[in-house]
């Protein structure tokens, strides 16, 4: 079962800035546990760099995902953890480095994001859960 449909134009509602509003699925779900800047190793990846910890978080959560049998199109939500809400931006440009290629046309999931005061760990500045829709 897959992604079918993702909801971007709401009346009077404005339009989210690099994901939909909602997204449909059917079938099977799976809930993706957040994923950070740690390696294979639990160390952790890019110390103070959220660019590179939100790439390594991504690569972890694509490792899932593939593992699941399914890639970025079926990712219904992103829930985004933050430390400093003001670096969204570059949130957003790894996102979009790291899942435009395989999105092709399509806007990206729905996504929620949310500062947080702490992490698990201190030294993690970010951590990201999906939601997926796993194709049949």
């Amino acid at each position: 079962m897959s992604v079918h449909d993702r909801l971007t134009a709401v009346p009077d509602l404005a339009a989210g800035p690099g994901y939909a509003h909602a997204v449909t699925v059917s079938g099977r779900l799976a809930f993706v546990s957040g994923q950070v800047g740690m390696d294979a190793d639990g160390r952790v990846v890019g110390p103070g760099d959220l660019a590179a910890q939100t790439r390594q978080a991504l690569t972890n959560l694509h490792r899932i995902l593939r593992t699941l049998g399914a890639d970025w199109p079926d990712v219904a939500r992103f829930g985004w953890y933050v430390l400093d809400v003001s670096q969204v931006q570059t949130i957003r440009d790894v996102r979009d480095e790291v899942i435009r290629p395989a999105m092709g046309d399509r806007p990206n999931p729905a996504s929620t994001l949310v500062q947080v005061s702490a992490l698990f760990r201190p030294e993690f500045l970010m951590e990201v859960e999906a939601v997926v829709a796993l194709p049949d």
